[in-house]
């Protein structure tokens, strides 16, 4: 007859061992939950894509977009090397970005496929149109980056009077800087000289 001690030890190795099993199958479910909301994210764009298919089959092909999901963490439709299509954080979202120098832009947000494919379409119509213009050599870009008035008063350029008074106020400034510090290094030997008069 085997003893009490040995029969405990047995049955919290076996409900170890069960417990490992547990947890093992539900890391294993959650792993197909991510997976199947990868793939089912996935499948949203790769439907965004076959709406797009007509628009980006009419697209010369030197002109540099990629048209292709990418798969990893979050799947992408990627248009070119500075904007996308992804999913929402509710994984029915369509959100079209574009990156910026200033960050990220949302172009199109919508659960329908309609507004995004359009903006889309409209989107790289407008990159055709800024790349024949740069092709002409007209430097102006179609998209705008819509830049605030605040930021184009920072970038005017002064005034040559402007500058000349800027100019002379700072050497002004120095002049007065060099005689205050000047003072105060020789303050003992102006005092001493100051005494004897």
């Amino acid at each position: 007859m085997s003893d009490p001690a040995e029969q405990k030890s047995t049955n919290g190795a076996v409900r170890l061992v069960e417990a490992i099993r547990e947890a093992k199958n539900a890391a294993a479910d959650r792993e197909d939950v991510v997976v199947d909301l990868r793939e089912a994210q996935k499948t949203r764009l790769e439907l965004l894509a076959a709406e797009l298919a007509p628009i980006f089959a009419e697209v010369p092909a030197e002109i540099g977009f990629d048209f292709a999901i990418s798969s990893g963490m979050q799947p992408r439709l990627w248009i070119d090397a500075v904007s996308h299509v992804s999913m929402g954080r509710d994984r029915r979202t369509y959100r079209f970005l574009r990156d910026t120098r200033l960050g990220r832009v949302v172009l199109a947000e919508s659960l329908d496929i309609g507004p995004v494919a359009d903006q889309v379409t409209r989107y790289i119509a407008e990159r055709i149109v800024e790349r024949q213009r740069m092709m002409e050599g007209d430097v102006e870009t179609a998209l705008e980056e819509q830049p605030t008035k605040a930021l184009e008063r920072i970038t005017e350029r002064p005034t040559r009077w402007r500058s000349f008074l800027s100019g002379v106020l700072l050497v002004l400034a120095g002049a007065m800087v060099g005689l205050v510090v000047t003072a105060a290094l020789l303050w003992d030997r102006l005092a001493a000289i100051g005494s004897h008069f």
